[in-house]
């Protein structure tokens, strides 16, 4: 046996998920594809689901809360289009997956999520893989996280029916925001927003499904 499988079992997993579910659908960023390589999935789930890790689907991570599809992770990761040298802000963090693969590609990422179990479990997590540029924190999604503004690109892992305020006035200019964007039970359609002198220049990406943003800034 490779000693690298011998220490992942699930490095096949992974490398199949990326060239079956992620490079087969037309991601082509190399770093993003290195990226969804290296972040151990199985990790971020429940023990019992590590079986399931790299499926080609959600999987639950708590009480109405889902780790993303492994496509749309990479999809939105591409479409932030980092360079390595960015701050950046996730809204509705989750079990910290994102984050993890996000801080790949840029200086450091910082998420919010309004469950607290949720962002207990996923800082551990973090901590136990070794990544040291991802700071999460429990707090309202809609309001941001001013103390570390600007951000050079913002993220909604959730649906929201606009931009939340805050999160555009936290964008530093020039930057992006990405977003499923619809109301709560859909549909959404993934969006794009740079800011080009306070001003915002939207580009549709693609349809997708997520659950959305909680009026305390959470998922629903």
């Amino acid at each position: 046996m490779d000693p690298e499988t011998a220490e992942d079992p699930f490095l096949p997993n992974r490398q199949a998920m990326v060239r079956e579910q992620i490079e087969a659908r037309g991601i082509r960023d190399p770093r993003v594809l290195e990226a969804m390589g290296r972040v151990p999935r199985h990790r971020f789930v429940p023990r019992e689901l590590w079986s399931q890790a790299y499926a080609d689907h959600p999987l639950p991570i708590g009480p109405a809360q889902t780790i993303s599809q492994p496509y749309i992770v990479a999809s939105m990761a591409e479409s932030l289009a980092l360079q390595g040298w960015e701050r950046v802000l996730e809204i509705g963090s989750g079990c910290g997956y994102a984050a993890a693969v996000v801080s790949q590609l840029c200086r450091e990422v910082y998420g919010l999520e309004l469950e607290g179990g949720l962002v207990h479990r996923a800082t551990r997590t973090l901590e136990e893989l070794g990544f040291q540029n991802v700071h999460l924190r429990q707090g309202d999604g809609n309001l941001g996280w001013s103390e570390e503004a600007p951000f050079e690109a913002v993220f909604l892992s959730c649906a929201a029916p606009e931009i939340p305020g805050a999160l555009w006035a936290q964008l530093g200019e020039g930057g992006r925001l990405l977003l499923p964007l619809g109301p709560p039970e859909g549909p959404h359609q993934l969006v794009l927003a740079r800011k080009r002198r306070g001003h915002r220049q939207f580009q549709a990406l693609e349809a997708v499904v997520f659950l959305p943003l909680k009026r305390g800034g959470g998922k629903a």
